[in-house]
């Protein structure tokens, strides 16, 4: 076990010896030349030190674009995504009309979708993500990445929609109840196509529901028919959905309270 870490540190000690011989080296063009071999066999974090080093020896001459553009890419290899993104906003900044700005716009965009969470985190990315791609988009309309550009859009919305509901299912089973109708409202509201549409709406009326049912008795009749509203707008939007038995049953439950609600008024003495 002990020789194999010797091995294992010799080793190590001969790579850092190697790139720092490379690094003490003057001539920029050798640099250069061992950072292309470096890039080649997929070494990026050394490829990505040359590149580096000899930026400013090439920064005037033609080969700078192509440094460039490789150097953008070492960090997007390593996951660097962040340093990626910056990168590729350079490059476009500097090479505004080069034959790869259409791939490097992509490539900024892609960066902020790597970047993207899981649903329960914050989403920043992710809306930027979307806001690139579409972008993009606008800016490529013939090119042939705007396929991937829309299915990595349809991914995004697909996770801002979960980040959604699960921000009103944590009202609702916290027992707030009108924030989980309102949250559930906005929800649907912002994916009205969604396949879950009718499942948010039932809970719309059950958030509704559970509100007016825990409510000071002289609001439950209002609130009640709020959720009648809600119901009937299920009905109507979703006539064939495998929900609506559900929706009914808290339709008639509200129509049924109100009754109550009433007769116990006309039998409250004055």
């Amino acid at each position: 076990m002990k020789l194999i870490w010797i091995l294992i540190a010799g080793v190590i000690l001969s790579s850092c010896g190697g790139m720092n011989k490379i690094l003490k080296n003057p001539d920029p063009q050798y640099k250069l030349r061992k950072a292309e071999q470096y890039f080649v066999k997929k070494k990026y974090s050394g490829a990505q030190q040359l590149y580096e080093d000899i930026m400013p020896y090439f920064k005037a001459g033609k080969e700078f674009e192509d440094i460039y553009y490789k150097y953008a890419y070492c960090a997007w290899y390593q996951d660097d995504y962040m340093n990626a993104e910056n990168l590729f906003k350079s490059y476009l900044e500097i090479f505004p009309n080069s034959l790869r700005a259409e791939e490097v716009d992509y490539m900024r965009a892609f960066c902020f979708y790597k970047q993207s969470p899981k649903a329960e985190l914050d989403q920043t990315n992710t809306i930027k993500a979307m806001g690139m791609m579409q972008t993009f988009i606008n800016t490529h309309p013939g090119s042939a990445r705007n396929k991937e550009a829309n299915e990595i859009m349809d991914i995004c919305r697909a996770k801002m929609e979960v980040k959604e509901y699960k921000s009103a299912k944590l009202y609702y089973d916290v027992g707030q109840f009108r924030a989980a109708g309102v949250a559930f409202t906005s929800l649907l509201n912002g994916y009205p196509e969604s396949i879950k549409a009718d499942e948010y709406k039932l809970m719309i009326i059950k958030s509704y529901f559970r509100f007016a049912e825990m409510s000071v008795e002289e609001k439950k009749p209002e609130r009640y028919e709020q959720v009648i509203t809600e119901c009937n707008e299920f009905t109507d939007r979703f006539p064939e959905s495998k929900l609506r038995k559900e929706a009914e049953y808290f339709l008639n439950l509200s129509q049924t309270n109100i009754k109550n609600l009433s007769n116990e008024q006309i039998k409250t003495p004055a």
